[in-house]
């Protein structure tokens, strides 16, 4: 019997080796994004706190309901910027990027280059 490892335990596996050199600090926090089948949710965090500065969802009332299917590049674009907005609020312009083991392709990086043009750095 052949035994495959599925989609789901080799994204935390990359995961994991992503994250043995991304840290955040309160000066540069990471911008954790984590995506479903319908909905993203993305989290500015400080690990040396180990505090959660920032967390934003698609589910949120900022976002629901604005977009037809909030898992595609769209719905990515309009969190990206959302949270560029509430970061730069919060005095924070510059983060470190954790894709969370997720290719840098498609609704990922639309939410990365959103969240650059609304002013973010990294």
């Amino acid at each position: 019997m052949i035994t495959g490892t599925d989609r789901k335990s080799t994204r935390i596996k990359r995961h994991v080796r992503l994250r043995k050199r991304v840290a955040g600090t309160a000066e540069r926090p990471r911008l954790s994004v984590y995506r479903s089948l319908k909905h993203f949710q993305v989290q500015l965090i400080d690990d040396v706190a180990g505090v959660t500065l920032l967390g934003l969802s698609t589910q949120g009332a900022d976002l629901k309901g604005s977009a037809k299917n909030m898992s595609s590049s769209e719905g990515a674009k309009k969190i990206g910027a959302l949270v560029a907005k509430k970061a730069q609020e919060k005095g924070i312009s510059q983060v470190v990027f954790d894709r969370g083991g997720l290719s840098y392709h498609g609704s990922i990086k639309a939410l990365a280059e959103a969240a650059r043009e609304a002013g973010l750095k990294f």
